[in-house]
């Protein structure tokens, strides 16, 4: 996308060298480094969740998807477009995603991520939507059901205790 910045965010990035490294890897790539922002780890939880207000959209990383920074981005308001891949660690954002009601961010190839993150933000209008959404669709996913979870726990323990009571060891 015309105009459109990368930011990577990671403790590797703390390190002059790598930081170099990466950004000499984008400009080999044809990328301009003035619209790459290489951000090292950011202690501070506030600090944290603030890089957030710089972001329009989350690019979940593939093969292995991000599940806490995919959750952080959510709650954020930032939305995030995924693969889904084979593997456990592949799908975990498309589970997140589903979840939401987000399945239109799921991309089945990298051609497909490519095609769906540019389309987003191409259409400020469903941008605006999707971010202001977002924390409400997070909300409303089992993932923060958190009195469901312990009812689910509870009911779970009670089984198992009736089990082991009808069925008492020998």
């Amino acid at each position: 996308m015309p105009g459109s910045r990368l930011i990577i965010k990671s403790a590797q990035m703390g390190d002059g060298e790598t930081r170099q490294r990466y950004l000499n890897s984008f400009v080999q790539h044809g990328i301009d480094a003035g619209r790459i922002d290489l951000l090292a780890r950011i202690h501070a939880a506030d600090g944290h969740l603030r890089a957030y207000d710089r972001i329009d959209i989350a690019l979940d990383p593939f093969p292995y998807n991000g599940t806490t920074t995919t959750c952080e981005a959510l709650w954020m308001g930032v939305p995030v477009v995924t693969v889904a891949g084979n593997t456990h660690v592949s799908r975990v954002g498309a589970s997140l995603l589903t979840h939401c009601g987000l399945t239109d961010l799921i991309a089945a190839d990298e051609a497909g991520y490519i095609a769906t993150a540019v389309d987003i933000a191409g259409d400020p209008e469903r941008l605006s939507v999707l971010r202001q959404t977002m924390r409400d669709r997070l909300n409303a996913a089992p993932l923060t059901d958190y009195r469901g979870f312990a009812h689910s726990v509870e009911a779970a323990y009670r089984a198992m205790w009736r089990d082991w009571m009808a069925h008492p060891a020998a």
